[in-house]
């Protein structure tokens, strides 16, 4: 069906088309037991696909990326797709509307998606409002990052504060500090920095009745050394893991025309162009980590086999959401199906 819904739905700009196709959803799972038929269709359910990681245990391994909701407005329809976990946010202190339209561009030529979104989101008070009406049984990951507004020297304070408005709601954090489209954000990366954000995190953490796994998010644009970095970073202040990856600022291979590209303007790269680096990054941590801490996998995730390669080359879970645009709700239905195809 929604090979026949693209080509209408893609006349609309993708902000716009976004909002009103989860719209429609919303609509439609009011209607007397349509929710639960969708969840019945779209969900597999097998132990075989059970993952369990960082004290967690998630049904299936096909998580939503954030960015897609960023403020928790549609848990109860990503839950009747079929979804291991969703992750909310980007989520900041202070509410904000992000950079100008237009910010989101499709290249179905490449199957990928640019985008200078700049964390647009209603903030942390009111996602942890809607988060305290999520639905029983879905895992939720809150993504964090600090206010266009603070400057770096601050930064630490808006993931505190982040972290303990919306922790008593979230089952992980995810730490974001590999978005390119906050001016400065990417220096938060180096390794001086980021432990002391991550190491503060972590006191906090330690204070809470119950204690919450920490994921860091990095960038696909990191050198081998600086991936050693993470590595180290990752072991030396005890965080759960890495989320393998953002966006990416390259345009290498592009095949859509350069000038079209180029009038698109900055912005983060997703979707297919990204996954062989992304898998990469994975395969790299994984096998210079030894398998020390859990990974999960992002970055053009379109198919069952490209959700196959991530895990093959060191992920435990994975996550899509360009996919989505392109192939539609059923991806993660065929992910799942395909995992247990050639499950061991």
């Amino acid at each position: 069906m929604y090979k026949r819904l693209k080509p209408l739905i893609f006349l609309f700009s993708p902000e716009v088309a976004h909002e009103w196709t989860m719209r429609l959803l919303t609509l439609a799972c009011a209607i007397p037991g349509v929710a639960w038929m969708l969840r019945r269709h779209y969900t597999v359910t097998d132990k075989r696909l059970e993952v369990s990681i960082a004290g967690l245990t998630f049904p299936n391994p096909v998580g939503l990326a954030a960015g897609f909701d960023k403020d928790a407005r549609w848990l109860k329809e990503m839950r009747t797709l079929g979804f291991g976990f969703v992750e909310i946010g980007t989520v900041t202190p202070i509410p904000q509307k992000g950079n100008p339209r237009p910010r989101l561009f499709r290249l179905p030529a490449d199957r990928g998606v640019i985008n200078r979104m700049g964390f647009n989101n209603g903030g942390m008070v009111q996602a942890a409002a809607k988060l305290r009406r999520r639905p029983q049984g879905l895992l939720v990951g809150g993504n964090i990052g600090k206010n266009k507004t603070t400057p770096n020297a601050s930064a630490d304070l808006d993931y505190l504060k982040s972290f303990q408005s919306l922790h008593a709601h979230v089952d992980y954090f995810v730490v974001n500090v590999s978005s390119p489209n906050t001016p400065g954000l990417r220096e938060l990366q180096s390794k001086e920095p980021l432990t002391q954000l991550l190491q503060l995190l972590m006191n906090e953490n330690a204070t809470m009745p119950t204690s919450r796994p920490i994921f860091l998010k990095i960038a696909p644009d990191l050198s081998d050394s600086e991936l050693d970095d993470i590595i180290d970073l990752v072991q030396e202040t005890g965080i759960a893991g890495v989320i393998a990856t953002n966006t990416t600022i390259s345009r290498e291979g592009l095949q859509m025309d350069e000038a079209r590209v180029q009038e698109m303007g900055p912005g983060g790269l997703s979707g297919a162009p990204v996954s062989e680096r992304s898998t990469e990054v994975i395969r790299y941590l994984h096998t210079k980590s030894g398998g020390s801490f859990p990974i999960i996998g992002v970055g053009g995730i379109c198919s069952g086999v490209d959700a196959q390669e991530k895990l093959d080359a060191g992920a435990s879970l994975v996550q899509v959401y360009s996919g989505l645009i392109f192939e539609g709700p059923g991806l993660i239905r065929r992910i799942n199906r395909h995992l247990l195809q050639h499950a061991g």
